[in-house]
């Protein structure tokens, strides 16, 4: 069966074109496992009660990635050096150019903040937000109905 489907692809691929083609085939075998099905994961974030800024001059490879790839790599140095958190809360970055339209230096502020007391949401969890998304339909129906606003078009 293969091997007829591999002539058919060949034979169109020969009289669909119009120039001479070499016909190259390969074979990879790959062992497919069951994939395990996405959880939800819960985490609270321990943020520190003290700001902090950070300048970064970026190199010539940094700049050569783009201003968003500057920004990125000052928030990644900046939390480095202040204590290795995992997200900078309250971002305010300032970004100076140069004449050539490059990043010259960038400032970032913000709280700095890891991630802690990771946690599956659990079936109580998910029987209450089902239960108030049911609460909250019935509620806009219910607006709907008395003429407030329209549901759909």
């Amino acid at each position: 069966m293969k091997k007829l489907f591999l002539l058919a692809a060949s034979v169109a691929m020969f009289v669909g074109c119009s120039l001479p083609t070499k016909l190259i085939t390969s074979s990879t075998y790959t062992k497919v496992n069951a994939v395990d099905p996405i959880v939800a994961v819960f985490a609270d974030l321990d943020v520190a009660k003290e700001k902090i800024t950070y300048l970064f001059i970026p190199s010539k490879s940094a700049r050569n990635g783009g201003a968003d790839n500057v920004i990125d790599s000052a928030v990644s140095e900046a939390l480095a050096n202040n204590g290795g958190a995992d997200v900078l809360v309250g971002l305010e970055k300032q970004v100076k150019y140069n004449s050539k339209g490059e990043v010259e230096s960038v400032v970032v502020s913000g709280y700095p903040a890891k991630y802690v007391n990771f946690r599956s949401p659990g079936d109580e969890y998910l029987r209450e937000v089902s239960e108030g998304a049911a609460k909250l339909t019935a509620k806009a129906q219910e607006a709907s109905s008395l003429g407030k606003f329209k549901l759909g078009k």
